[in-house]
């Protein structure tokens, strides 16, 4: 797509993707409006006001950008709802070249945003859908993973045994500048997974080792687990994230591909040094 004078409008530009996509925009010189719903600076960008919940926020993140970075609204059952009209206005306004962070459990035209998916190329020329499979990040910071670790050594699903091709979010973000910056986007959605497919009884064995703490995996119903997330947030999503957990019991997210290899030329990390990375950053 080459530099131009335009910018790229990264939503969610303080999360975990979205800091990351900012950042490697920033560093390749191309202009960046980081968007959040209290316009944070983000180094290196130009801070802007950004809600999903306030459509009179979409004029002024959109102006003088040409391609977007999405990430839906957190906890939304529904995010088609507010996403589908910014998307029409953003086209209207220019952009032509949307990249959507979705995920590797919700195909095309499924539940909450596979409808966006569905929509994108009947809306832009350039697009791309990123499908990646659970964070490798869910491990540290404010996730509820990382809390019960923290609290009490136990990772707690209702995944089973299942296994889960963990991703580290920096090979998100370097396939999603990858997306926004060739000359042609991908147009077609990235199934992004780290080179192995682990169960959470293996994340559990790996954290114990790198850490030195006992860490374990403490499996739960599915009645057990859809209660313990409502207690945080709606009931529906709740119900979907269990279900989720399901799906992973079942095998859905026993996978791995090589499409962060493929795009970016470079290995995705693998979770041992993911979080030997992390114990680095802790003890520095």
């Amino acid at each position: 797509m080459g530099k131009s004078g335009k910018f790229t409008l990264v939503i969610g530009a303080t999360g975990t993707t979205g800091s990351r996509v900012a950042a490697r925009l920033a560093a390749g010189g191309r202009r960046v409006k980081a968007a959040g719903p209290r316009a944070t600076p983000v180094a290196g960008t130009c801070p802007v006001r950004f809600d999903w919940d306030d459509p009179a926020s979409f004029e002024g993140a959109l102006e003088g950008a040409d391609r977007v970075y999405l990430v839906p609204p957190p906890g939304s059952p529904d995010p088609a709802a507010v996403m589908l009209p910014f998307l029409r206005q953003a086209r209207t306004a220019g952009v032509r070249c949307a990249v959507l962070l979705s995920s590797s459990a919700i195909p095309v035209g499924g539940p909450a945003v596979g409808q966006v998916h569905q929509a994108l190329p009947g809306l832009f020329s350039q697009w791309a859908v990123l499908r990646p499979s659970w964070f490798m990040q869910n491990f540290i910071g404010n996730h509820v993973h990382a809390r019960t670790i923290r609290t009490d050594g136990t990772i707690r699903t209702a995944a089973g045994e299942g296994r889960v091709g963990f991703v580290d979010a920096d090979d998100i973000a370097a396939v999603a500048v990858h997306a926004l910056t060739e000359a042609r986007a991908p147009n077609t959605d990235l199934i992004l997974t780290g080179p192995q497919a682990l169960n959470y009884g293996d994340i559990a064995a790996i954290l114990t080792r790198v850490t030195g703490q006992p860490i374990t995996h403490h499996q739960l119903t599915y009645e057990q687990m859809r209660h313990r997330l409502a207690a945080d947030m709606p009931a529906e999503f709740a119900a979907m994230l269990t279900g989720m957990d399901r799906a992973i019991a079942e095998g859905a997210e026993d996978r791995t591909t090589d499409t962060v290899q493929r795009l970016t030329g470079l290995p995705p990390r693998s979770f041992r040094a993911f979080a030997e990375r992390e114990m680095r950053r802790l003890r520095s």
